[in-house]
């Protein structure tokens, strides 16, 4: 996403396009995230990394308010996209949605046929004629290199695609709403290489286009694809942020014992 929010600031740095003051998380009174404070860079790809269990998953869906569709699931804190209160009563959380869009662990096409998962998103949020939404769709078809190997077989299930066919059709999914934020949920943790390689070289291509929050364990992938990181770990079973910082930093100079012994024990 291009623009004033994504445009650098005087420091030269990213101006942010996500703002996160003091966010706590708690399921059913057991809190899993503490006192989170981080700005996420507009047009940048910023990961977020940690151990299992530390908070990622939480943090990431407390960015599109998919936490509120949690039971017993209590968010406290501030989080700002550009001007937007998220976490505002008077939020429009689907709109929000369409907003910042996001991609799960494992591929989740609609019981719809290829083209259906992409129409439906559309009509649901009423944008576009028919002939205007065929060309959303095929748009956004190109964008995730789909638009070949399925342009002969857009009624046919999307469940007859592979498992890295099914990933890209969800980011196109995501994509058709012209969304400014793009959450990935360890997208490529169920794919196998080549379709990982796809993947990583498409979340490249939305470099300053978007922006891109990415959760994953895969430390060599952090380093090939992001501009900056956010390391969290658990003290006492709850998550907090230990550093965040460019790319280089976390990895070739962290400031945080925590951090230099993560990186060093996975040979990132």
């Amino acid at each position: 996403m291009t623009g004033p929010e994504a445009a650098d600031s005087p420091s030269g740095r990213p101006r942010p396009r996500i703002r996160v003051e003091r966010l706590s998380l708690a399921y059913a009174g057991q809190r899993v995230l503490d006192d989170v404070t981080l700005e996420i860079p507009g047009g940048c790809i910023t990961a977020v990394m940690g151990p299992s269990g530390c908070g990622k998953t939480s943090f990431l869906n407390s960015l599109n308010r998919l936490t509120d569709l949690i039971p017993g699931c209590q968010v406290e804190g501030r989080i700002q996209l550009g001007d937007l209160d998220i976490r505002s009563s008077r939020t429009d959380v689907v709109e929000l949605r369409r907003r910042v869009g996001m991609i799960f662990q494992k591929p989740n096409p609609f019981p719809l046929s290829i083209r259906q998962n992409l129409d439906l998103p559309l009509r649901e949020h009423a944008l576009g004629s028919k002939r205007q939404r065929r060309e959303l769709i095929e748009e956004a078809l190109r964008d995730v290199g789909l638009w070949d190997e399925v342009r002969d077989r857009l009624e046919n299930p999307a469940q007859q695609l592979s498992g890295g066919q099914q990933q890209r059709l969800c980011i196109a999914r995501a994509l058709v709403l012209r969304p400014e934020v793009l959450l990935l949920d360890e997208p490529c943790s169920s794919l196998d290489p080549i379709s990982t390689d796809v993947i990583e070289s498409l979340i490249e291509r939305f470099r300053q286009r978007l922006t891109v929050v990415i959760v994953t364990h895969n430390l060599s992938q952090a380093r090939r694809l992001a501009d900056y990181a956010a390391f969290f770990w658990t003290t006492g079973g709850t998550g907090r942020l230990i550093e965040h910082g460019p790319r280089h930093q976390i990895f070739e100079c962290p400031q945080d014992a925590l951090t230099r012994s993560y990186v060093a024990a996975r040979g990132a």
